[in-house]
C-alpha cells in the first residue's frame, strides 16, 4: 500500500477520536430523548469539574433523571427561556444524600457566565452542591450572582458548556410539565467520559 493510503487511514482514525484534552474533558449525557455532549472547564472550575467527574466515574448518574424545568410560562421574564435540572435526587434521593458537598466556585472566581448551554451545579447554600445540575436555555446571567430563592450573591457554579445536543435539551424542556416539575421525569441512562 502506498504512503497516501496510510496517511488517509491515519487522518481518519485521528479525526474520529474524541479529544482527550485534560483542560477540557467531554462527557456524554445519554437520555431517553437523545444524547447531550458537554465540554467541562477543568482549568477554570477545577473543584467542580473534579467532583462532577468523580460522580460520573462512580456511576452516580446511572438511572438518574431530568425532573425540574423552568420555562417562560412559569418564570419571571428575566429568565429568558429557562433551564432543565437533573441528577439523582428525584430518582435515587438516597444516593444524592450520601455525597459530600462541593466547595463553591462562584462565577466571580471562575469568570464563567451562565450563557445558553451552560451546565451548572444546583445548590441551596454555598458548598451544598453535590450531584444535581442544570443546563441553561438562553442566557441566564442572573445565576452569576443571585436568583429567586438564593440571595447570597454568590451565584451558581458554572463548569461547562453543551457542545452537541442543544436540540435534545430543548426537546427535554418542551416535555409536559406542571409548575416547575415535569409530569414524567426524563430518564438519564448514564453520564460517561468521552
Amino acid at each position: 500500500m502506498n504512503k497516501f493510503y496510510w496517511l488517509l487511514i491515519t487522518l481518519f482514525i485521528c479525526c474520529s477520536c474524541t479529544s482527550t484534552n485534560p483542560k477540557e474533558p467531554h462527557v456524554k449525557i445519554e437520555t431517553g430523548l437523545g444524547t447531550i455532549e458537554v465540554a467541562l472547564y477543568a482549568e477554570k472550575a477545577p473543584k467542580t469539574v473534579a467532583a462532577f467527574l468523580a460522580n460520573v466515574d462512580a456511576g452516580v448518574y446511572k438511572n438518574g433523571s431530568f425532573y425540574r424545568v423552568l420555562k417562560n410560562d412559569n418564570v419571571p421574564e428575566e429568565y429568558n427561556t429557562g433551564v432543565i435540572q437533573g441528577g439523582v435526587f428525584n430518582s435515587i434521593a438516597g444516593r444524592a444524600l450520601q455525597l459530600k458537598g462541593i466547595e463553591h466556585e462562584s462565577p466571580r472566581q471562575t469568570g464563567l457566565t451562565h450563557k445558553s448551554g451552560t451546565i451548572s451545579m444546583a445548590r441551596t447554600t454555598a458548598g451544598s452542591a453535590s450531584s444535581e445540575f442544570f443546563i441553561c436555555i438562553g442566557d441566564q446571567k442572573q445565576f452569576d450572582s443571585s436568583s429567586r430563592g438564593n440571595n447570597d450573591g454568590l451565584g451558581y457554579a458554572a463548569f461547562g458548556l453543551v457542545v452537541k445536543g442543544m436540540d435534545v435539551v430543548m426537546k427535554i424542556q418542551n416535555k409536559k410539565s406542571t409548575g416547575d416539575r415535569f409530569d414524567e421525569d426524563i430518564r438519564i441512562d448514564y453520564i460517561k467520559r468521552l
